[in-house]
């Protein structure tokens, strides 16, 4: 199952001040942005797996999945960040 990014991303993000670039270009930047086990913390989260299989699927455990997690939102929400998924 693919996930819209554009759709995930703005139920995590808090304030967008212009609209998201379009897909590829989200990729694209997630993908500089986010380490490997992120992205699929990202994927598995938006495809409502558990945190105990997500555990399962990236080879961690369920508080490590927690401790990505929270970073992943921390991250997304750095305007830094932020500026690079809007359009410009």
């Amino acid at each position: 199952m693919t996930i819209k990014y554009r759709d995930t991303l703005m139920g995590h993000i808090d304030i967008l001040n212009k609209p998201l670039k379009d897909e590829e270009e989200l990729i694209e930047v997630l993908k500089r942005r986010l380490t490997k086990k992120e992205m699929k913390v990202l994927r598995a989260k938006e495809n409502n797996l558990t945190d105990v299989e997500i555990a399962e699927f990236i080879n961690c455990d369920k508080d490590r999945v927690g401790k990505l997690y929270k970073g992943l939102i921390k991250k997304l929400n750095q305007e830094k960040i932020k500026q690079e998924l809007m359009e410009q």
